[in-house]
């Protein structure tokens, strides 16, 4: 089977996706590097694999050390795909449909505390156009649960309903939701427009003036990397470990502080952009030792007798 014929069938699945299902470009990214890899990886190829070859697949990236996690989304990957194959009469299976897969263990999301959150806020209390512009990046992700793609990406148009108190953002899958933008983020935004002309780039400037943080790059807005690499500097500047620190971090902070401070899980479920509650459930661990105190200092038969 040719290599063109392989990435035909790929891309027509791909296409599939977008059209039929309205699948974001970083979800149609994350099923092309699976569907390459598993090519590249099952012995006879993506288009004419068996169960055993599927099996034997899983089974060498089980070897290289892959979380299960991980390996679960590759075989989903490679489900979707046999599946639109079939039902396109390219093939007469699902290779995948007799392969067990692995147990999914959800990992409780590291937090944050409001302490910490605050130290980084604090190391972007300067004057500098820099400071302005991670104070506001960091606000938008922790006080209004942008994802990093969603920030970084934010058109400049998006902020025309904020003085309704809230923006309107495009997440996964192209649905919009609207994030509540409070007094301190606003105040943030407010600080770093002042300043957003200092960031233009000398080229490329047509496309990175549709954006609130514009780039040089050539997509026109800043990078999700440079996004992670403010973080660890601003996580270093606050003598906390950058390893531990991402947007993503932040944006579980933003969850369960929510849920902390009486927020009900439907409402941060909205707030997060989450299509299954089940997603968002995994924040009802973190509060386990919130409950358990209060169990303790609440429950009448936890009281200790006088």
């Amino acid at each position: 089977m040719s290599e063109t014929n392989v990435f035909r069938r790929i891309q027509d699945f791909l296409d599939m996706l977008s059209v039929e299902r309205g699948a974001a470009k970083n979800t149609l990214d994350a099923y092309r590097r699976d569907l390459e890899q598993a090519h590249d990886g099952l012995e006879a190829g993506l288009l004419l694999s068996s169960p055993q070859d599927i099996d034997a697949y899983q089974q060498s990236l089980s070897r290289e050390g892959l979380a299960n996690s991980s390996i679960l989304r590759k075989l989903s990957a490679l489900r979707q795909f046999y599946k639109f194959e079939l039902e396109d009469g390219v093939r007469s299976d699902n290779p995948t449909s007799q392969v067990s897969a692995p147990q999914a263990i959800r990992s409780t999301p590291k937090v944050l505390s409001r302490e910490h959150v605050q130290s980084l806020l604090e190391t972007c209390s300067g004057d500098h156009p820099k400071d302005k512009r991670d104070r506001v990046l960091l606000e938008l992700i922790y006080s209004a649960g942008f994802r990093a793609s969603e920030v970084t990406s934010l058109p400049l148009s998006a902020l025309a309903t904020r003085q309704d108190g809230y923006i309107r953002v495009v997440g996964k899958g192209d649905k919009e939701r609207l994030c509540p933008v409070g007094r301190h983020a606003n105040t943030a935004l407010d600080d770093y427009l002042t300043v957003r002309p200092t960031f233009m780039p000398k080229r490329n400037q047509a496309e990175a003036e549709k954006f609130l943080f514009p780039s040089s790059g050539g997509a026109g807005h800043l990078s999700r990397r440079t996004l992670q690499n403010i973080i660890s500097a601003r996580s270093i500047a606050a003598a906390l470990n950058p390893d531990d620190i991402s947007p993503h971090t932040l944006r579980h902070a933003f969850a369960t502080h929510m849920l902390q401070g009486g927020a009900d899980l439907r409402t941060v479920q909205v707030l997060l952009g989450h299509s299954d509650i089940s997603t968002t459930q995994i924040y009802t661990h973190l509060l386990t030792e919130d409950l358990a105190d209060m169990l303790a200092a609440a429950h009448p038969l936890a009281q200790k007798p006088v």
